[in-house]
């Protein structure tokens, strides 16, 4: 499958998940971006609530301000990291992230980890992010 010119695949002999894929493939002349990692904060660096979904929805507006600031939007990501703080819903933080990816297909690569602690004090998820673009 081709997402904006980048090539996401899911080849046969490895598991078939709709939430990702296992590799991309990115042309020569595409544009890298990558976006370090995002929590849930404000512009002013305030945690945004202690609930697991409204960090994450918070993450995922700053991972898309992040990108858009480079010329990208979700559906230019290639890869995906997540981290979530030992301890935290992971369901209740994977539903929101999956609202937002639900129309990026072929969805992007995904890793995940859960971790004791994030940097910023009290989060609960960070999300980091490779996109490409073909200029």
């Amino acid at each position: 499958m081709t997402a904006n010119g980048i090539t996401l695949l899911s080849p046969d002999g490895l598991v078939a998940s709709p939430a990702f894929s296992h590799v991309a493939v990115v042309p020569p002349g595409a544009t890298t971006i990558y976006v370090g990692g995002q929590n849930g904060v404000d512009a002013a660096g305030a945690l945004v609530g202690d609930d697991p979904g409204e960090q994450t929805r918070r993450t995922m507006d700053n991972l898309v301000t992040a990108l858009e600031s480079a010329g990208a939007g979700l559906a230019d990501v290639v890869s995906m990291t997540v981290l979530l703080k030992e301890g935290v819903d992971v369901r209740a933080a994977y539903a929101v992230a999956a609202e937002r990816l639900a129309d990026v297909q072929p969805p992007p690569l995904v890793t995940a980890a859960i971790v004791s602690a994030l940097g910023v004090p009290g989060a609960a998820v960070e999300v980091g992010a490779v996109a490409a673009v073909i200029r």
